[in-house]
């Protein structure tokens, strides 16, 4: 085998290796739309919580403890279920009662990434609950903090 043919051999593998990883990356990622969900970025969840609407972060109490977008309040995602679009929501744990006694008053949900299924479950079972107008933060606090929105 020469030199050449290894090369070859190696940028193959390399980009198989490549390609493999940013489809199973793409496979991990939550659905791009929910029905009776309005999937919003940060400045119009900036623009809403200015008008007063609350938003709700889901992620571990430990994650928000350490940051979390400015004013937000914690309901922390106990995730059990498997992480696709039919899960059992029984199997995880979240206190839909801190949300809003008014189901039509609006609310966001947020959580990590669009990576993160909390988020996705949370906005999800709001809407199965009644929840009249649900937003949610798809892309969430990592999308904040890109734009320099505050942060406690």
């Amino acid at each position: 085998m020469n030199f050449s043919t290894i090369v070859r051999s190696f940028c193959i593998a390399a980009l198989a290796s490549t390609i493999l990883i940013s489809v199973t990356a793409l496979a991990d990622e939550t659905p791009s739309t929910v029905k009776g969900v309005e999937i919003i970025d940060s400045a119009k969840a900036k623009s809403l919580m200015d008008s007063g609407v609350k938003m709700y972060d889901v992620r571990v109490a430990n994650e928000y403890a350490e940051s979390h977008i400015k004013d937000t309040i914690s309901i922390p995602y106990k995730n059990n279920s498997t992480n696709t679009v039919d899960f059992d929501g029984k199997l995880d744990v979240w206190d839909i009662s801190k949300l809003p006694a008014d189901k039509a008053q609006p609310i966001i949900i947020q959580g990590n990434s669009p990576i993160g299924w909390r988020h996705y479950k949370a906005s999800v079972l709001a809407v199965k609950a009644g929840y009249k107008k649900v937003y949610w933060l798809r892309n969430g606090i990592a999308e904040w903090k890109s734009k320099g929105l505050p942060m406690e």
